[in-house]
């Protein structure tokens, strides 16, 4: 059965300047050099902007003796992820979009809508997550413990895109 997770990130900056920072392969580049401290392998793998808007894909590899000891139970290798972002077209609305992440040989699935709307204080991104792992017995683990990293992931993109705004844009 599949588990999903919302999670609203918050910014002071209005929704148009935060799409602009989005729209920026400079963004995108930065944000996979700070993962490099815990991936040294996060690259940029493609960068499109045009008149349907954003799309970006992103590989990262966790190394397997980096994976919690569940996750080396099914992981053989190390774990390669490829991770698509797409935003539509600007709407000072409400902008949608759309990610998932795959693994070659994977046990499972991620997927998620996100929507970056205004807000009276600037702008929040909130995103929609599901994710399924098709292992019985360990399923419902490593459901739980994909969401749990992925609020700290939220979570550590959110307050980098924050800092990336104020450093770049303000």
């Amino acid at each position: 059965m599949a588990r999903r997770l919302s999670y609203s990130a918050r910014y002071t900056h209005s929704a148009e300047t935060l799409y602009q920072a989005l729209s920026q392969k400079k963004y995108w580049e930065d944000l996979m050099e700070g993962f490099r401290e815990l991936t040294p392998i996060s690259n940029v793998e493609e960068f499109e902007t045009g008149d349907d808007g954003i799309r970006v894909v992103l590989h990262q590899t966790i190394t397997r003796d980096m994976l919690p000891p569940i996750a080396q139970t099914v992981m053989m290798k190390d774990m390669m992820i490829t991770r698509t972002e797409t935003y539509g077209v600007f709407d000072p609305e409400k902008t949608a979009g759309s990610y998932t992440a795959s693994i070659p040989a994977g046990p499972g699935s991620l997927t998620g809508e996100q929507e970056l709307f205004p807000t009276e204080t600037g702008c929040t991104i909130r995103k929609t997550t599901e994710v399924k792992v098709y292992i019985p017995f360990v399923n419902a683990k490593l459901e739980q413990l994909m969401l749990v990293n992925l609020v700290d992931l939220f979570r550590g993109e959110a307050e980098f895109t924050s800092t990336w705004v104020e450093d770049n844009l303000a």
